[in-house]
């Protein structure tokens, strides 16, 4: 990081414990920020041009409205907690008019064609994405303690929003995730004999309540990667968990090679899943719990694509006789 005041700041978060994916989110639109403002030093610079950002990014750049609220979000925490220089609450700036995209839903069809092209090293990872409608980064983050053989479900804690919540888990994964277990077991007693070895990383707030338990099997990460390496925050040697962009490379790659004309990604997985489970019949607040949505209008957008939905209503034309 060339500059001197980025390095600062992701010194500041990485000291308070923020979550690297968190870092690197706020980072990138402070930079972008900087760079919309002829590199102009932040503390030289105030709400108006905040505000004059923000409609760029309505206006200029067109962006949705989740976009535009995670940038604001930066600048708060740029402005409010590291500069100390509060913005003012009723800022005046253009808010984006931009709607979420309905979401690409895969058939039951094309997602067995997909995952039959997953290679083997991923197939685990990509089957929990589908099988329990997990978040990307929910699934490289799954330690092997989150896995309940006896309730037949995962837990995944520090979601989206900070949440914690229990998803289902597909039977059909209990051999697979049985051998991947022992596979992480084997992993995880060659690294004890490494001197430097510190254990998995665990959140600081439990660090000094659970000190040699990140060394124990149920901590450890279920998709572990390849090497060691060392923790940017703490300086400490571990074994970090796969890195996210080989399952979104696969998934393509799988999603191409099964013909699929549909744009795919990791997310579209969860997508699928929630779309699913609703055509089976599950009540949407079942699904909005098993997806951690904090708002069922987040839910009923899968409804979209269902039969209740824009198919569901069979055109007057159907119905002439020409």
């Amino acid at each position: 990081m060339k500059s001197k005041f980025l390095r600062e700041v992701y010194e500041f978060m990485l000291s308070r414990g923020y979550a690297k994916r968190t870092i690197e989110t706020y980072l990138t639109w402070i930079t972008d920020f900087i760079r919309y403002h002829n590199y102009a030093r932040p503390r030289e610079m105030d709400a108006q041009h905040v505000e004059s950002y923000l409609t760029y990014l309505a206006i200029q750049k067109q962006c949705a409205k989740s976009t535009q609220a995670i940038a604001l979000n930066a600048l708060l925490f740029l402005y409010n907690k590291y500069l100390d220089s509060p913005l003012p609450e009723d800022m005046s700036f253009l808010n984006s008019k931009r709607e979420r995209k309905l979401p690409v839903v895969l058939t039951q069809s094309e997602v067995r064609a997909l995952l039959g092209r997953v290679s083997a090293q991923h197939y685990l990872a990509v089957a929990l994405l589908y099988g329990s409608g997990l978040r990307l980064m929910e699934c490289v983050r799954l330690r092997t303690g989150d896995v309940d053989f006896d309730y037949k479900c995962l837990r995944v804690w520090f979601g989206k929003g900070g949440k914690h919540r229990i998803v289902t888990l597909s039977e059909s994964l209990i051999p697979l995730l049985t051998s991947q277990i022992g596979q992480v077991d084997q992993l995880l007693s060659r690294d004890l004999t490494v001197p430097e070895f510190s254990g998995a990383w665990i959140p600081q707030g439990l660090r000094k309540k659970y000190h040699s338990r990140n060394k124990t099997l149920e901590w450890q990460y279920l998709f572990p990667s390849k090497r060691l390496s060392v923790d940017p925050e703490t300086k400490l040697l571990r074994r970090h968990h796969i890195d996210e962009k080989q399952l979104q490379r696969n998934v393509k790659r799988a999603s191409q090679e099964a013909g699929i004309k549909k744009h795919v990604t990791p997310h579209t997985l969860r997508h699928s899943f929630a779309t699913h489970l609703l055509a089976a019949g599950a009540d949407i607040r079942t699904v909005q719990h098993q997806l951690g949505h904090s708002d069922v209008r987040t839910t009923q957008i899968y409804t979209h694509v269902l039969q209740q939905g824009g198919n569901g209503v069979i055109s007057p034309l159907s119905r002439l006789t020409l």
